[in-house]
């Protein structure tokens, strides 16, 4: 058996910091001190070449538990729907009205940071709900 690796979730996008401080928001999560030598990210993106500043961003759970997100720019704009996509927690272990109530509570808050709803809640019998939406560059999650 081989060991557990850790992993980051990579997202391609225009506005790394913006993407990457809307998604701290999200989860909870925190961005990491500035490199070595650098008082703060201001300072560091100055230091970069103009075609390097504000290319990528990070965040990470201040628990140090869940995966680091990386946010890179790329040239080109989000054309088809991820072949990979978050699925935000927020209902783990709630049954009926109140995992409904926990669902919906969660989807408007993330409408007020920006997210757009998609689709009304959807059921199945695998997942019980979850709430599609995308965040504010586009990208698909869920809230389940």
């Amino acid at each position: 058996m081989s060991a557990i690796k850790k992993f980051q979730v990579t997202f391609d996008c225009a506005e790394p910091e913006r993407l990457a401080r809307f998604w701290c928001e999200v989860l909870g999560y925190v961005v990491p001190p500035p490199p070595e030598g650098f008082a703060t990210w201001d300072d560091f993106n100055l230091s970069q070449s103009p075609e390097q500043r504000d290319s990528w961003f990070a965040c990470m759970d201040p628990s140090g538990v869940g995966p680091r997100l990386f946010f890179q720019r790329v040239p080109e704009g989000k054309i088809v729907k991820n072949r990979v996509h978050l699925d935000v927690r927020v209902g783990t272990g709630l049954v009926g009205d109140e995992r409904l109530a926990t669902l919906e509570a969660e989807c408007a808050r993330l409408l007020a940071l920006g997210a757009t709803h998609v689709q009304t809640l959807y059921a199945d019998e695998e997942n019980e709900s979850c709430i599609p939406m995308l965040d504010i560059e586009g990208n698909e999650f869920c809230i389940d």
